[in-house]
């Protein structure tokens, strides 16, 4: 598993594995303290972190299924959404490994009877796997097509 320093150097990342398994993708870039999502308290004008830092955000969507969309904060960490369901705080260097498992159908989603309820089970690598409880309302065909 590779490093990823950056936001610069995750989408580098992800604009390789999206050519390497031939989905579209589209990048949108949120620079400095007043555009980022987690800066609110940012006054007006001021683009740098108190540290003169640049905070660099970028929003990640990859074409065919699943839909998939990521936002890569600078804080180290992603939101990944697959299908409709947010997964909060992916590691920037477990974004490709994640979404690998999903394009080489590894992810999958697991039911349970009582008390009922499914969740997306995705593998990472060391053994690690990343668990998101999903609603039984928002099965989309791809997510359904993955119970076990």
């Amino acid at each position: 598993m590779d490093h990823l320093p950056t936001t610069e150097a995750a989408v580098t990342a992800l604009r390789a594995l999206a050519a390497e398994y031939a989905r579209e993708i589209e990048v949108s870039h949120d620079i400095g303290a007043d555009q980022t999502s987690r800066r609110s308290a940012a006054g007006v004008g001021v683009t740098t972190d108190p540290d003169g830092s640049l905070p660099h955000e970028a929003y990640v969507e990859l074409g065919g299924l699943p839909r998939v969309t990521v936002r890569l904060y600078p804080e180290d960490d992603a939101l990944i959404t697959v299908e409709g369901v947010e997964c909060p705080d992916v590691r920037r260097d477990d974004v490709p490994a994640f979404l690998r498992s999903l394009f080489d159908d590894v992810a999958h989603v697991k039911a349970r009877r009582f008390p009922p309820g499914h969740f997306l089970v995705v593998p990472l690598p060391g053994d690690r796997t990343h668990r998101e409880y999903l609603p039984m309302i928002n099965l989309t065909p791809w997510l359904s097509s993955r119970v076990r």
